[in-house]
């Protein structure tokens, strides 16, 4: 199906003063046309303001059979290719790599190259396509002639400078379009990545030659210059942007009917060629033939008549020209397609979506021929790109279709901002009953999750709850805690919420939205209520719903609602574990929750407060994955150093206590008893700051943590105090150390050895019982000094272990030489006896 539009692409025209009727032309170079005729060749300068002016003329050897222009070494371009029919053969069509078992032979040629450079061309196989006729029609060989092969490459080319040239004169090949035409129709493939038909042209008469071009697709009849749209750049924008077809970016498809703009009436054409922005055309008008003159079938010849010579009037020359034909701009073809679709506007949709996609496609391919612009022309095609995409979403807002979703991306595009969106649209009332179409809303509700740094007025806020509440009432609670709702009246807002209560749409997360309205209300009674209605696991869930309840972005930054600010006064608990569902939940990441209770709490960069703490102990006793647990384990031990080592105790009260997060998680382990024992000698203890040290001690007795990695962040953590030394000594038993923690036991803490030996020297480590803590508890007692009576009792305890676990020959070897006698009597009784009895 072939759209007419009658539309004006079509502009200035030229004559071009040739002295021989032509045969042959093509245009190329800076705006130069070449004609032939017999062994001459005549050159014009062609302008778009001026006449065409002739350059010069030169001879050939021979008579020209075909001219084409294109750069060094490469109607690029093979043209006017002629196929006669074969009955017996089946159509056929092979694309890519399966088109070299058409057994057509090629030889690759090059002109103006390097000889170094000639090994760098290259031939690849595309396409290839054997057509027969419908018999049933009797089609005369003239009819299925196949003409105007053409290949047309679109570049990516870089950026422009001021004055519209581009910076960089390297090209690179986006896309390859092959189209080829017989008499009645015209196809379009895409050969680069893929090999595809991309459309298909059914003209209304026989055509005799096609040139495309990015833009456009020229046929000539014998009297008419007719011209379609092409989808190239459609094409072409879909291989270069991975973001198209997205929420984010749109282009029209190049599966749409295809749209003629035009049918021209020129009298006699003949050939078609096309170069930049100009059309070439050959018209020849042959002379009217002169009917012979007939007498009266009446009338009977006499004898005399025969005798009359018949005159047969000369041969009348025909006349021809070359015309030049200048297409409009792009801009100034677009504003016309702007404004026919109007007409479309109210009665089909659907035709004023195809036009301004038309028009839409017609500036993204001026665009993307970066060099064929005029200076300051590139300006003036984005203005008409974005106004397009405006035009395109203010279409699909209106629509209640599956490509209503379109409304998005195309808004996007345009730029326009919501407001100016919602200042588009016609808010009239059909059957007393205001209607929203599925596009429109859909954009909205996507624009309002997007945390658009845009805040609406209080009309037009109260305008989109309005329309919700119509079209989707389940969605008024989400759309009221957009940043871009922030203006509404609480008392419109808490209206609604009422109306959706009343009608059957409770839920928990109506019930929280109505008490964030109640904080702005500033009625706290109802507030209270609202939250006391549902669980508080339940209250996590709705959160879970709707994060922005509790968090939203402005300009990039996390910034904490009102309702989480008073959450934090009344109700850190609930806080701090619907922030953690959120996180569960991929609602939220790492970082933005650290980033959340910071600003939350009023504190820097630098400091932690405690709220932070409790959400690092929730994420913990709740078992992320691995990945994160080391991380949190550092986070939250070098907290609990930097408190203690500053003696600064937490902001506010811990959510929970250390034997809360060892009961509640296998991470933090039981503290070891001959801990406890260290804690307990030191009677200036700090009450302040236990907690913190009895999570820190827990964390190190836990079976997930990485000692090694904690050791480098123990500096700060002096050991002249009872709490640091209790730490570097568990440290160092976990890793391994157990002699080095014995020395410093008996130094600071002897009454701690007994516990910590019975404690940690066990199967392996047995033998320090008697080859370590033994002697160094006989050395110490030889010294005396006021800790002797400590040392006496635990070189007793020591000798009860060792006496049951040696014989009494090793007991004997294992005694200091310069014992007493008396002393060690008893566990020698004992080593004795246990021989006796075994």
């Amino acid at each position: 199906m072939v759209q007419l539009y009658n539309l004006h692409p079509f502009g200035s025209q030229q004559v071009v003063p040739c002295k021989l009727e032509p045969e042959r032309f093509c245009g190329g170079g800076r705006d130069a046309l070449f004609v032939a005729a017999g062994c001459k060749v005549e050159a014009f300068t062609v302008a778009c303001q001026e006449l065409c002016q002739p350059r010069c003329t030169f001879s050939t050897l021979g008579r020209v059979l075909r001219l084409a222009y294109s750069e060094a070494g490469f109607s690029n371009e093979i043209s006017q290719l002629e196929s006669d029919f074969v009955i017996c053969q089946k159509p056929l069509e092979l694309l890519g790599e399966k088109s070299e078992q058409s057994g057509l032979s090629v030889t690759l040629e090059s002109t103006g190259l390097a000889d170094e450079k000639r090994k760098y061309s290259h031939f690849q196989h595309l396409l290839y396509r054997r057509f027969t006729p419908d018999i049933s029609s009797y089609a005369l060989s003239d009819d299925i002639r196949l003409h105007s092969l053409q290949l047309l490459p679109i570049y990516q080319t870089g950026p422009l400078t001021s004055d519209g040239k581009s910076l960089s004169q390297e090209k690179e090949l986006l896309s390859l379009f092959c189209f080829f035409s017989l008499p009645h129709v015209g196809y379009l493939y895409m050969v680069v990545k893929s090999i595809e038909l991309m459309s298909v042209y059914q003209y209304p008469e026989k055509s005799q030659q096609a040139v495309l071009t990015p833009q456009f697709l020229h046929v000539i009849t014998s009297n008419n210059l007719q011209c379609f749209t092409v989808r190239c750049s459609a094409a072409a924008a879909r291989e270069e942007d991975p973001y198209m077809d997205t929420t984010l970016k749109a282009c029209p498809p190049v599966s749409m009917d295809v749209c003629a703009l035009r049918i021209q009436l020129f009298i006699g054409l003949k050939a078609i060629c096309h170069f930049k922005n100009h059309i070439i055309l050959l018209t020849k008008a042959d002379p009217e033939t002169i009917p012979e003159r007939r007498g009266s079938p009446k009338r009977l010849l006499s004898r005399k008549d025969t005798s009359v010579k018949i005159k047969i009037p000369p041969v009348a020359e025909a006349g021809w020209n070359l015309y030049i034909v200048n297409t409009i701009s792009p801009v100034q073809l677009y504003k016309e397609m702007i404004d026919y679709s109007n007409t479309y506007k109210t009665a089909k949709t659907q035709s004023c979506i195809h036009l301004l996609s038309e028009a839409h496609l017609l500036v993204r391919a001026a665009l993307m021929d970066a060099s064929q612009l005029e200076p300051g022309e590139k300006a003036e095609l984005l203005e008409a790109f974005k106004e397009s995409c405006g035009h395109l979403g203010d279409c699909y807002s209106r629509l209640d279709s599956q490509h209503s979703h379109l409304t998005l991306p195309y808004y996007k595009m345009s730029g326009l901002s919501m407001a100016e969106v919602l200042g588009r649209m016609d808010w009239t009332v059909e059957d007393g009953l205001q209607k929203y179409e599925k596009g429109l809303i859909f954009y909205i509700n996507h624009s309002l999750y997007e945390n658009l740094d845009e805040e609406l007025s209080e009309e037009l806020a109260a305008k989109v709850v309005q329309m919700f509440y119509v079209a989707e009432p389940k969605q008024v609670p989400h759309i009221l805690c957009s940043p871009s709702m922030k203006n509404i009246n609480p008392l419109t807002a808490m209206s609604y919420l009422r109306k959706l209560d009343t009608s059957g749409f409770s839920s928990v997360l109506l019930t929280l939205t109505k008490a964030a309205v109640a904080l702005k209300m500033r009625d706290l009674d109802m507030h209270r209520n609202e939250m006391k209605s549902h669980s508080e696991m339940k209250l996590v869930c709705g959160f879970i719903l709707e994060p922005r309840l509790l968090i939203q972005q402005k300009k990039g930054q996390i910034v904490p609602t009102e309702l989480a600010l008073y959450l934090k006064e009344t109700q850190p608990g609930l806080l701090v574990a619907s922030v953690l569902g959120l996180q569960k939940n991929n609602k939220i990441g790492v970082e933005e929750a650290d980033s959340f209770f910071k600003v939350l709490c009023a504190k820097d960069e630098d400091t932690i407060p405690q709220l932070l703490v409790d959400f690092w102990e929730a994420q913990i006793v709740a078992c992320l994955p691995d990945v994160l647990l080391q991380e949190l384990f550092f986070k939250l031990t070098s907290q609990y150093i930097w408190r203690l080592s500053k003696r600064q105790p937490p902001d506010t009260k811990p959510l929970r206590t250390s034997e809360d997060l060892i009961n509640a998680c296998s991470h933090y382990g039981l503290i070891y008893p001959w801990v406890h024992v260290l804690i307990s000698s030191d009677s200036l203890a700090d009450k302040n700051y236990t907690e913190d040290l009895s999570k820190l001690q827990s964390l190190i007795c836990g079976p997930s943590f990485d000692i090694a990695s904690i050791i480098p962040f123990l500096e700060p953590l002096s050991e002249d105090s009872i709490a640091g030394l209790s730490v570097h000594v568990l440290c160092r038993t976990r890793l391994k150390e157990y002699e080095q923690c014995i020395d410093i036991l008996l130094e600071r803490c002897p009454e701690a050895v007994i516990p910590y030996a019975n404690h940690e020297l066990k199967e392996e480590n047995r033998t320090l019982w008697w080859k370590k803590l033994l002697p160094e508890l006989c050395q110490r007692i030889k010294r005396g000094g006021e800790k002797y009576q400590l040392y006496l009792s635990s070189l007793k305890e020591t000798l009860s272990i060792v006496a049951v676990e040696l014989e009494l020959k090793d007991f004997m070897n294992v005694l200091p030489e310069d014992g007493t006698a008396a002393f060690f009597l008893p566990y020698l009784l004992y080593c004795s006896r246990k021989k006796s009895l075994t």
